[in-house]
């Protein structure tokens, strides 16, 4: 599959054409032509004489234009690498050591119903946490901030090309979870024995870890996931795909959560994070992006055929 142009529209009053050029130096020319009527005037001793030109007249006004290169198939920075597929292995194994000590711990004790618990509760919470950081990092920062700057970056390219998360390998999509979780989690094994405690951790944590990989298969189309995949999320145990898209449609604030979306509805009804950007407003006097969206960097780039581009 070819990644096609990507188109950006300039407008003008009154008349306007749009060109375009190659994106091989990401600039695009837009030429705006005005058309324009001219009077001249002739004195005579007797009279004054006016006469119009046609209005075929142009003046013809080009713009360069900042482009953003779109990635392209293939690109080096959504596929894995031996640092990638190394620290999802770790991230994995801290995650299994959590959960092979809340069975070995709850066989010991005969103590079931608790970390049962414990883990539905690590599940819901994990959704809730994946939802305040995703609102975090979509309307906070840049690409300059300390520690979360790439994450920034990557999610605010995520929302001007939906469909890369879609091309990224497992363990790319995955690494820089991965890595904190294990930071994370491996203290607490070995640390901790309790099988409550290692409970809440071992799903919570491994629902955060795959976190991304359920935010990929939501912007899958469903004919290509795997049917388990679809099953879970028509009942809703992973968040959905129609859901995770009302997200990418303005006003661009809400459906946050991306593990199961249960805490979607709950917080957008009750417009928590809205609230919280009040706050941050009125005592840091910092402006979340979602409140001057849309925005070229957050409008989703339509793949436009050279075909489809008129000229009025």
């Amino acid at each position: 599959m070819s990644v096609l142009t990507h188109h950006k529209y300039l407008t003008r009053h009154p008349t306007q054409i749009h060109g375009i050029v190659s994106q091989r130096h990401h600039l695009c020319r837009v030429a705006n032509v005005i058309c324009s009527n001219t009077t001249t005037t002739t004195s005579t001793s007797s009279s004054t004489t006016t006469s119009k030109s046609k209005p075929t007249q142009l003046a013809i006004e080009p713009r360069l234009v900042n482009s953003i290169a779109p990635p392209i198939m293939n690109d080096p920075s959504l596929q894995s690498t031996w640092s990638h597929r190394i620290w999802l292995a770790t991230g994995c194994t801290t995650v299994l050591i959590s959960l092979a000590k809340a069975i070995a711990a709850s066989a010991n004790s005969h103590i079931w119903l608790q970390p049962i618990l414990a883990g539905y509760i690590g599940y819901i919470l994990a959704d809730l946490g994946s939802g305040a950081y995703h609102w975090g990092i979509d309307n906070y920062g840049d690409a300059s901030t300390a520690v979360f700057g790439s994450q920034i970056e990557a999610f605010q390219g995520h929302h001007k090309w939906p469909w890369t998360i879609t091309r990224r390998q497992f363990a790319n999509n995955l690494h820089a979870l991965a890595k904190a979780i294990t930071f994370f989690v491996l203290p607490i094994d070995l640390a901790c024995n309790d099988p409550i405690v290692h409970g809440f951790v071992c799903v919570c944590a491994s629902c955060i870890m795959f976190s991304q990989q359920f935010h990929a298969w939501a912007h899958g189309t469903k004919s290509k996931l795997p049917p388990l995949v679809v099953a879970l999320q028509d009942v809703g145990l992973l968040v959905s795909r129609s859901q995770h898209a009302a997200h990418h449609r303005p006003p661009y604030n809400n459906n946050y959560c991306i593990v199961s979306g249960v805490w979607n509805e709950f917080l957008d009804k009750l417009k928590v994070f809205e609230a919280l950007e009040m706050v941050l407003f009125f005592q840091l006097g910092v402006r979340p992006r979602s409140w001057s969206e849309p925005a070229s960097d957050w409008t989703e780039d339509v793949e436009i055929k050279p075909s489809q581009v008129t000229v009025n």
